[in-house]
């Protein structure tokens, strides 16, 4: 924690709610009286929503998964510096829909590029600004990428074409469920599983169980 704000991450693989669920938890927080500087990746700032307009529409493809890597992790200094520490300067929580677990599971553990060089890069640019909580929706790939293709003609027209990583196949989206459930295992004590199936409210019920905990101990 860089300063006396709380950093919370969501993460998971594409339609397992996370957006949904990070602005619920916002909106929790808020009533509550917090300050809440709710945020995404990538995106965050206007670079970085330049930067997601470029990967998600496969822009950045033709050049492969390292340089996409390159390209979220760019995005990603410029939301820190931007965004993220000064809010958690002034002693704000910030929530992100995606961060750095997500680029260690998109083009690490899936894509392929070498684990210990995105670990670098992640050292020097997150340093001490690591999540103090994050949160893996996780759910069967055949109910979230129905989800998915629902969220993609609700927000783009029924017929939209879906984004890069929503148009994998099946079998990369059940890599990436086990990349992020084994990102999990390796850091029990900041990364939650929370099951994802049922009611938006049922999953938001079980993110608050959890989080309650974790406020508790923080205490």
């Amino acid at each position: 924690m860089m300063g006396t704000g709380t950093f919370i991450t969501f993460e998971g693989g594409e339609g397992t709610g996370k957006s949904t669920q990070a602005r619920r938890l916002a909106e929790y927080l808020e009533a509550k009286g917090e300050t809440v500087v709710l945020t995404r990746e990538p995106g965050g700032t206007a670079s970085g929503e330049i930067v997601r307009r470029i990967v998600l529409e496969g822009g950045a493809e033709p050049l492969g998964v390292l340089a996409e890597a390159v390209l979220m992790n760019a995005a990603r200094s410029d939301h820190l510096e931007k965004v993220i520490r000064p809010a958690l300067n002034a002693g704000k929580t910030v929530i992100c829909d995606r961060f750095s677990d997500s680029t260690i599971a998109y083009q690490g553990i899936v894509g392929g590029v070498d684990l210990d060089l995105l670990k670098q890069m992640e050292a020097v640019i997150v340093g001490d600004t690591a999540p103090d909580v994050t949160f893996v929706l996780d759910a069967p790939v055949s109910q979230t990428l129905l989800r998915a293709r629902r969220e993609t003609n609700r927000t783009s027209g029924k017929g939209a074409t879906p984004d890069r990583f929503e148009k994998q196949d099946k079998t990369i989206h059940e890599e990436l469920r086990k990349a992020f459930l084994a990102i999990a295992l390796q850091a029990p004590r900041r990364v939650h599983v929370i099951d994802a199936t049922g009611t938006p409210e049922d999953v938001f019920a079980r993110i608050l169980q959890v989080y309650g905990k974790v406020a508790e101990k923080a205490a």
